[in-house]
C-alpha cells in the first residue's frame, strides 16, 4: 500500500510539472530586431551560404552571393512581417514572403519563412544582428 502511494504522487507530480512545462513559452523581444545589418547561414546545394540584409521599418536589402536584392516590408505585428521584392526578375520573386520571428535571444533570433498563402514548405533559420 505504501509502494503504491508514493507511485501515485510520483505520478501526480510528473504530470503537473509537465503541464506547467508545456505552457511556459519563451518571450520575444522582436522590435530590437526591427532595424539593423543581419548575418544569416543556409545550405544552398550541399554548401554553407551566407545572406547579409539591412533593414529599416520598411525596407531591407539583401547581399547574397555578390548580388543585392531589396523588398519593402510590412510588419503585421511586432514578430511579422511581409517582404515583397522591388524589382522581381522572375516571375517567383513576384510573390511575397511571410516571415515570423519565433524566438529572440540577445543578438540573435530564430525566424521560419515562406510564400504568402502557402502552408507546406515554410523553412526555417537563425539571424545574428551585427550592426
Amino acid at each position: 500500500m505504501l509502494l503504491e502511494y508514493h507511485m501515485k504522487r510520483i505520478i501526480l507530480v510528473y504530470f503537473i510539472s509537465l503541464f506547467i512545462l508545456g505552457c511556459y513559452q519563451q518571450e520575444r523581444k522582436c522590435s530590437i530586431f526591427h532595424k539593423g545589418t543581419f548575418q544569416s547561414e543556409s545550405y544552398l546545394n550541399g554548401k554553407l551560404v551566407t545572406t547579409t540584409s539591412v533593414r529599416n521599418d520598411s525596407i531591407e536589402i539583401d547581399y547574397f552571393l555578390g548580388k543585392s536584392d531589396t523588398s519593402s516590408i510590412r510588419w503585421i505585428n511586432e514578430c511579422e512581417y511581409i517582404g515583397t521584392k522591388l524589382h522581381p526578375k522572375r516571375m517567383a520573386d513576384e510573390k511575397p514572403i511571410h516571415i515570423k520571428i519565433l524566438t529572440t535571444d540577445k543578438d540573435t533570433y530564430t525566424f521560419e519563412y515562406g510564400l504568402v498563402g502557402v502552408t507546406k514548405n515554410k523553412k526555417k533559420g537563425t539571424a545574428k544582428k551585427i550592426k
